[in-house]
């Protein structure tokens, strides 16, 4: 294998669960008593966790700080990574491969630490990554490329030794500017977004099955 750094998003590139986050600003507005505007999922879409907090805080004029709404949006959907969310298909094997070939691997995602150890912890995976970095620790969304930078600085590769997985349209086309290798891969929460994510990436594939590098 010729990447020495693995870069891994985690919802919908590693675990399925894309479907948690399915309108949950819009159900967060409506345990608070508010109604969301039709267009929120699009304004919120590459948006970090927090920084989506401060939309929702000011555009309806929510009584709490960010950081209120971060972790009462995470308590919505907290079960769900404590108990339910599973790997995507072949993840396992993938990364058994990665790590018997000497690959570095992290983990760069939007959703917070405490979500994401608790997953990595219960699915037996924690072990196959150096470290996790979130939107939030560095205090912008994917769609700018910090939150890649400072994974590669960490992972301690350089930029043409190491490939980024992601899912979502926007950090594909951040991650590439930023002069990555990047896969993408298939979740059906991007079908919409395929076939430009096609066009950008260096590859797309549907499972980690697929992948020779």
């Amino acid at each position: 294998m010729r990447y020495k750094g693995v870069i891994f998003d985690l919802d919908g590139t590693l675990l399925d669960s894309m479907p948690v986050w399915s309108n949950i600003s819009g159900r967060y507005l409506q345990s608070v008593g508010r109604t969301p505007s039709p267009d929120l999922r699009g304004k919120i879409k590459t948006m970090s966790l927090l920084q989506s907090a401060q939309l929702l805080r000011e555009q309806y004029q929510l009584p709490y700080t960010n950081e209120e709404v971060c972790q009462q949006i995470n308590d919505l959907i907290e079960d769900q990574y404590l108990s339910f969310v599973m790997l995507k298909p072949h993840v396992l094997d993938f990364l058994q491969r990665l790590r018997k070939a000497g690959v570095n691997m992290c983990i760069a995602t939007a959703t917070d630490r405490y979500l994401v150890e608790a997953a990595l912890k219960r699915l037996d995976i924690a072990e196959y990554f150096s470290f996790i970095i979130t939107c939030s620790e560095v205090g912008c969304g994917k769609d700018e490329a910090v939150i890649f930078q400072k994974a590669l600085e960490q992972l301690n590769t350089q930029l043409n030794e190491t490939v980024v997985f992601e899912d979502a349209l926007h950090a594909i086309k951040t991650a590439k500017a930023a002069g990555f290798t990047v896969v993408g891969i298939h979740d059906l929460s991007a079908k919409k977004d395929e076939q430009e994510i096609r066009s950008i990436a260096d590859r797309y594939i549907y499972s980690f099955k697929e992948w020779e590098g």
